[in-house]
């Protein structure tokens, strides 16, 4: 006898990826359900949600697929799965509310609110260093002891401890989980508490989103189990392999910061869901993503609230840091916290990168997960999966298209250098 949840209506056999899309989406964007549709049938999806939000409304909010690897619990309108560097845009946005607010500048040293920050070289790196990914501290020096991750006071001791790889602010290299611990410590000083409460006080309540950084037991029966691959998962990066294999500093850093939070399974345990992993280990789902997002489409303000004054929300946008990542030994650009498009189509054909408008600024999560916002066009889009690429299979072959769906269903119709106008 078949079994009912993978057959169809008369009872014959399901192919293996398709699956029953539920949710809202307006006939305007019907393209981005059809896109959907089709990571499913085309794209090897397992279970996903995306959402569009346009001029603070919800007008796409669609989910599907299956929570678990062996198909056999459905993925729900409140499934939430771990989003691991969208975490990087929470993190972000909270020093900037810091800084509407007149508590945080973004241009003073970090040492002026940590002053243990400032041994070794580190006295001039500034809040907005950390944030551009200038602040020459990509990573750790050393392999970190199991667990070293979970441990925030423990790795904020750590970067207390580091010397800059680079001079502070003559280039920039991504911080893959170093950004969260700087920052995060910053906001705990500054806000006198940790950055997972100060977000979901200040952020995830407010706007009534399902946003966690470091998530409550009482809340994991909602998460869904990520199949990570991690050899494809950050798409192609031969100069970075290599440099690793000749045991350059810069590279070497990067990867013994991340632990063994990369391990298959390693991200679904309770240690780490409860643990406060600023830069990586958020847990939210499509929804979150751009209702975190949407304040920032639609000039900062939310309801009766301002999220982030309107020159604050400047700093957001404005590219601070393109070129060659230090790091991954590519071109990259970001804003203050933020990704930017791509560079140019040489970037794109690399198939990795996030191809979004020039105002427009967010930030994408190992695997896939995205979320950002889109002033010039007064939107917000969130998206979150949880089966990464496998080896050699395209990063953004299953985000960008729904971006682009959403582009054209608000009237784009170019697409030039690598960005749409």
């Amino acid at each position: 006898m078949q079994d009912p949840k993978n057959t169809d209506l008369e009872g014959n056999p399901e192919p293996e990826g398709s699956c029953k899309v539920d949710g809202i989406c307006e006939d305007r964007f019907s393209e981005v359900r059809r896109e959907f549709e089709r990571n499913f049938a085309e794209r090897r999806e397992l279970g996903a949600c995306v959402c569009v939000m346009h001029e603070g409304r919800r007008v796409v909010d669609l989910w599907g697929g299956s929570s678990d690897e062996e198909r056999t619990v459905p993925w729900t309108a409140d499934t939430m799965v771990i989003v691991f560097s969208c975490t990087k845009g929470a993190v972000a946005l909270c020093t900037h509310m810091l800084a509407s607010e007149g508590e945080l500048d973004l241009d003073l040293p970090l040492a002026h609110y940590w002053p243990e920050f400032r041994r070794h070289g580190k006295d001039l790196i500034t809040v907005r260093m950390a944030l551009n990914h200038q602040a020459g501290l990509p990573g750790v020096n050393r392999p970190l002891a199991p667990g070293s991750i979970c441990d925030f006071e423990g790795m904020t001791k750590a970067m207390a401890d580091e010397h800059p790889l680079w001079r502070p602010g003559s280039r920039h290299g991504y911080h893959a989980l170093t950004f969260g611990w700087i920052l995060g410590e910053v906001i705990r000083r500054v806000s006198t508490q940790t950055v997972g409460t100060f977000f979901r006080r200040q952020v995830a309540e407010p706007l009534g989103i399902d946003f966690w950084i470091g998530l409550p037991e009482s809340e994991d029966h909602r998460v869904a189990t990520t199949v990570m691959l991690p050899a494809g998962s950050f798409g192609p990066r031969d100069r970075f392999d290599a440099a690793v294999a000749e045991r350059q500093p810069i590279q070497l850093a990067n990867l013994y910061s991340l632990g063994e939070l990369l391990d298959r399974g390693v991200c679904d345990s309770r240690i780490v869901r409860s643990a406060e992993i600023p830069a990586g280990n958020g847990i939210a789902n499509a929804r979150a993503l751009a209702g975190m997002y949407a304040p920032l489409s639609i000039g900062g303000e939310w309801g009766d609230t301002t999220v982030v004054a309107p020159d604050q929300l400047i700093q957001m946008i404005a590219t601070e840091s393109a070129g060659e990542d230090a790091v991954f030994l590519q071109p990259s650009r970001f804003s203050a916290g933020f990704e930017k498009a791509p560079p140019g189509r040489d970037a794109v054909r690399e198939k990795r990168e996030l191809v979004i408008s020039e105002a427009a600024f967010g930030h994408s999560g190992l695997g896939g997960a995205v979320g950002f916002a889109d002033p010039g066009g007064r939107f917000s889009f969130g998206y979150a999966m949880n089966r990464h690429p496998d080896e050699g299979e395209a990063l953004n072959r299953r985000y960008q298209p729904l971006i682009d769906a959403t582009y054209r269903s608000l009237g784009h119709r170019s697409f030039a250098g690598g960005k749409w106008i």
